[in-house]
C-alpha cells in the first residue's frame, strides 16, 4: 500500500484518535504492530494518516488497546476503508487544501457551531459577497483562483439545504453585519440572504450585539464540528496562515465552554432576525 502524501483532515483525525487509544493502553507503536501481526512501521503510518486500515483491523486494534467505548469504536469503523471522494476533491490542487478540509469536516459533521466576528459565515455568503471578499486579498489573487474559491464556497451550502439539513448554530458579532463588502447593494442582498437562511428549521443564527462588554474569542473565527462520537469532534480556527485544527479532549472541552459563554451574551434567534432586518433597512 503506497502511503498518502497529503492526508486529509479526516484521515489525520482518525490517526490522532488511534494514537490516543494506543498511548492510553501504554503500548509502543512497535509492540502494537507486533500484536496486530503487522509491519512495525504500520502503526505510525496509520497514526499520521498516511495509511488507511480495514474495519476488521480497526476493531482488532481497539481490542488490543482495551477500548471499552462502543460508540467511539463504531464511529472509527465508519471512517475506515478507502477514502470516498467528495465534491470538494475536484478543487484539490487548485485552492488551498485547508478549504477542502473545512468542507470535508462540514460534510461529515453531525452538527456545527460557528463563531464569526469579522465576516458573514462562509456557508451563507452570496456569490457577489464572496467574490468581493476574495478580491480584497493583498497581493491580489489570480482571477481563476478567485472564481474557484467562490464556486467552492457556494458549494459548501449543500450541507445546510440538504434534507433534513445539518443542525447549525451561527454566532455573528454585529460589527460583521455592518461591513459593506462589495458596496451597499451587495451588502443588503447578503443580509437578506441571512434572513432567509435563518428561517430554516435546522439553522439558528445568533447576533452578538455591539453593546456587549466582551466575550471569549472576540476577534476570532472558528468552527466546532461535532462527530458521531464526541471524542471525534474537531475545531477549526482561522489564522493568518490558514486553518488550524484542534482535537485533544482538553481543547475540545475548552472550545465548547467558550461557545457556551458566547451564546449567553448573544441575542436569541428572533431578536437576531430583527437586528439583521434593522441593519439591512439602513442600507
Amino acid at each position: 500500500m503506497a502511503p498518502r502524501q497529503t492526508p486529509t483532515i479526516r484521515q489525520r483525525r482518525f490517526g490522532a484518535e488511534i494514537r490516543r487509544l494506543r498511548e492510553a493502553a501504554g503500548l509502543s507503536a512497535p509492540v502494537a504492530a507486533a500484536q496486530l501481526g503487522a509491519d512495525r512501521t504500520m502503526i505510525s503510518n496509520i497514526e499520521s494518516g498516511r495509511f488507511g486500515i480495514s474495519e476488521e483491523r480497526l476493531r482488532r486494534l481497539a481490542s488490543i488497546y482495551e477500548c471499552d467505548d462502543p460508540e467511539l469504536i463504531d464511529a472509527l469503523a465508519a471512517m475506515t476503508g478507502g477514502r470516498t471522494r467528495g465534491w470538494w476533491d475536484e478543487y484539490r490542487g487548485k485552492i488551498p487544501p485547508d478549504f477542502l478540509d473545512v468542507a470535508e469536516l462540514e460534510h461529515h459533521a453531525t452538527n456545527l457551531r460557528t463563531l464569526q466576528t469579522a465576516h458573514i459565515p462562509g456557508l451563507f455568503q452570496t456569490e457577489e459577497h464572496a467574490r468581493a471578499l476574495f478580491d480584497l486579498f493583498v497581493p491580489a489573487l489570480p482571477r481563476l483562483e478567485v472564481e474557484l474559491r467562490v464556486a467552492h464556497r457556494l458549494a459548501r451550502h449543500s450541507v445546510i439545504k440538504a434534507e433534513p439539513g445539518l443542525p447549525y448554530v451561527g454566532l455573528i458579532y454585529e460589527a460583521a453585519l455592518h461591513l459593506r463588502i462589495g458596496g451597499r447593494r451587495v451588502a443588503k442582498a447578503q443580509l437578506n440572504r441571512l434572513l432567509e437562511e435563518s428561517e430554516r428549521p435546522n439553522v439558528s443564527l445568533r447576533v452578538i450585539p455591539l453593546a456587549t462588554e466582551g466575550f471569549p474569542m472576540a476577534g476570532d473565527a472558528m468552527m466546532y464540528a461535532a462527530a458521531d462520537s464526541p471524542r471525534l469532534d474537531t475545531v477549526e480556527v482561522d489564522s493568518p496562515i490558514g486553518a488550524v485544527f484542534f482535537d485533544s479532549p482538553t481543547q475540545l472541552s475548552n472550545f465548547r465552554r467558550r461557545l457556551d459563554l458566547v451564546e449567553q451574551v448573544a441575542l436569541n434567534p428572533s431578536e437576531s432576525r430583527d437586528r439583521i432586518l434593522e441593519i439591512a433597512g439602513e442600507l
